[in-house]
C-alpha cells in the first residue's frame, strides 16, 4: 500500500516508523512539510520518497498513492482534508478533527460524501489497555452501567512543555486544552461504555500559570533565573530528566540513543537544545503570560442508557497513565493503564486482570507509543485500506464527530457556566462512516 504522509513532525514520524517497520504491508511514497529537515527524516527511511513544501503540492502532483496520513497543525486540518477527500483518497487524520465545531462538521460530511476511508488517530481505542477494559465491560461482568470516573494526569513538566510554552499554549492558534489534549478521554468513555454523551458541564480555569504566580526573584528564562534550581518547570531541569530513551524516528533520527522527546521537539539535534532553551519559546518562564489554555478542568456528563461520566484534566500530577472507575449493579472496575482491579457483588471475589502484553502498553505518551495506541491506530488503517473493510477503524467518521461534538458542547458550558445538550451527528452505513 502507497501512502503519503501531509506533516512530518512527531505525530507523521510515528505512522511513518510503524511503516518502516512493516514494508510487507506498506511503503511511504511522498512526504509534505516546509521543513528540510522533517522531510529528510522520511528520504532517510524511504529512499524513493518525493518531496514537497507544502500539502498542497502533494494533493495537486498527480503522484499515484492509496492513503495519505494528515499530521499537519491542528488548524491545518480542514483544508487537506477537504481536498484529498475530493480526491479520492483513503484518509488517515491526527486529532483532533479541527478545531471548531463547524469545520469538524464540514469534515464529517465531506468525506463521507467522497465514500472514502476515513479514521481519526484516537489512539487510546487501539491500546492493549483499552481492550482489556472494554472486554470486561462487554462481558457484562459489571452488570447494567452506572458511572464512569476518568482522570487524565497530564504530568506538570509535561503540562509546561506542551500547554505552556509549546504549540498548543494559546487557544486561538491550536485548541482548547479539552480538545487539544483530552478529546482522546472524552472519545475513549464513550468508546468503552458504548453509550453516547448526551448532555455536559464544565467548570476549567487558568489557576496558576499565570503572571501574578509568578516568584520573586524568578527571571524572564530558566536559563537567567535565580530561583531555577527550586523551580519545578525549569527548562534545563524537564529536557534532560524527563525525555524518552531512544530515537524518535526508527534508528534514523538521531546518533545520540537518549535524545528524543520532548527534547526533539524544541531543538533538531542533542547538541542544539540549549541554545533553543536560551533564545526559544521552551525557555521562558512559564509565568510569563504567553499562554491561556486551563491548567485543570472537569467534565460532568449525562450518557445514554442512564450512565453518569466525569472527567477531570489536570497538569498537577505526576505524567503516569490515565485513571478509571466503572461502577455497575453487579461489579466494579477500576484501572490504570496496565491492570484492572474488580470487584463481583455477587460472589464477594476480587480478581485482577493484567493487559496480556505490558511491553506493547508501556508508556502513556507520546514519546512511547501511547501504550501501543500508535503502532494500532495504523496497523488498522493499513488494514483496512488493503482489504477495504470499514470496520477495521474503531475511530471513523460518526463516533469521531460525535465526541468532538461533546467537546465543542463541554467547551460552550465551561465559557458560559450553563449545561449543554450535545447534538446527535447521524450514524452512516457508508464507508468509513
Amino acid at each position: 500500500m502507497r501512502v503519503a504522509l501531509a506533516g512530518a513532525g512527531q505525530r507523521g514520524q510515528a505512522y511513518a516508523d510503524w511503516i518502516r517497520r512493516h514494508p510487507e504491508l506498506a511503503t511511504v511514497v511522498a512526504v509534505a512539510d516546509p521543513r528540510p529537515f522533517a522531510r529528510g527524516l522520511l528520504s532517510d527511511a524511504f529512499p524513493a520518497v518525493k518531496e514537497f513544501d507544502d500539502w498542497r503540492e502533494l494533493a495537486e502532483s498527480g503522484l499515484d498513492y492509496d492513503a495519505v496520513v494528515i499530521a499537519t497543525q491542528d488548524a491545518d486540518h480542514r483544508d487537506p482534508t477537504l481536498a484529498f477527500a475530493a480526491r479520492g483518497t483513503h484518509i488517515l487524520l491526527e486529532k483532533p478533527i479541527a478545531p471548531s465545531e463547524a469545520d469538524t462538521l464540514a469534515i464529517g460530511e465531506a468525506v463521507r460524501a467522497a465514500g472514502v476511508l476515513f479514521g481519526v488517530c484516537h489512539v487510546l481505542r487501539y491500546t492493549p489497555y483499552t481492550d482489556l477494559v472494554k472486554s470486561v465491560v462487554d462481558s457484562g461482568f459489571l452488570g447494567r452501567l452506572m458511572d464512569i470516573q476518568h482522570l487524565e494526569p497530564v504530568g506538570w513538566w509535561h503540562d509546561a512543555h506542551s500547554f505552556v510554552r509549546g504549540n498548543w499554549r494559546d487557544e486561538a492558534q491550536s485548541a482548547p486544552m479539552l480538545l487539544a489534549k483530552s478529546c482522546h478521554d472524552i472519545d475513549w468513555i464513550t468508546y468503552v461504555t458504548g453509550e453516547r454523551i448526551e448532555q455536559v458541564s464544565s467548570i476549567g480555569e487558568l489557576t496558576h500559570f499565570r503572571p501574578e504566580n509568578k516568584p520573586a526573584g524568578a527571571g524572564d528564562r530558566c536559563t537567567e533565573c535565580a530561583i531555577e534550581p527550586e523551580c519545578p518547570y525549569s527548562a534545563l531541569k524537564i529536557y534532560p530528566t524527563q525525555r524518552q530513551a531512544g530515537p524518535t524516528f526508527g534508528g534514523k533520527r538521531y546518533p545520540d540513543s537518549d535524545f528524543g522527546w520532548p527534547e526533539s521537539v524544541v531543538a533538531d539535534h542533542p547538541d542544539e537544545v540549549l541554545a533553543a532553551i536560551e533564545s526559544g519559546p521552551y525557555g521562558e518562564c512559564v509565568y510569563d503570560g504567553q499562554n491561556d489554555v486551563v491548567d485543570h478542568q472537569s467534565v460532568l456528563m449525562r450518557l445514554s442508557g442512564g450512565v453518569q461520566g466525569s472527567f477531570t484534566m489536570s497538569a498537577f500530577t505526576p505524567h503516569v497513565n490515565r485513571r478509571t472507575r466503572i461502577t455497575g449493579s453487579h461489579g466494579y472496575l477500576e484501572g490504570d493503564g496496565e491492570q484492572v482491579w474488580l470487584k463481583d457483588f455477587r460472589t464477594g471475589e476480587e480478581s485482577v486482570r493484567q493487559v496480556a502484553d505490558l511491553v506493547a502498553a508501556a508508556g502513556n505518551d507520546a514519546g512511547s507509543g501511547h501504550g501501543g495506541g500508535d503502532d494500532g491506530i495504523i496497523a488498522a488503517f493499513v488494514a483496512a485500506v488493503a482489504s477495504a473493510d470499514p470496520s477495521l477503524i474503531r475511530s471513523g467518521v460518526s463516533e469521531s464527530v460525535q465526541s468532538h461534538l461533546a467537546v465543542f458542547a463541554a467547551e460552550k458550558a465551561r465559557h458560559t457556566n450553563t449545561v449543554q445538550q450535545v447534538p446527535a451527528f447521524p450514524a452512516a452505513d457508508r464507508a468509513g462512516g
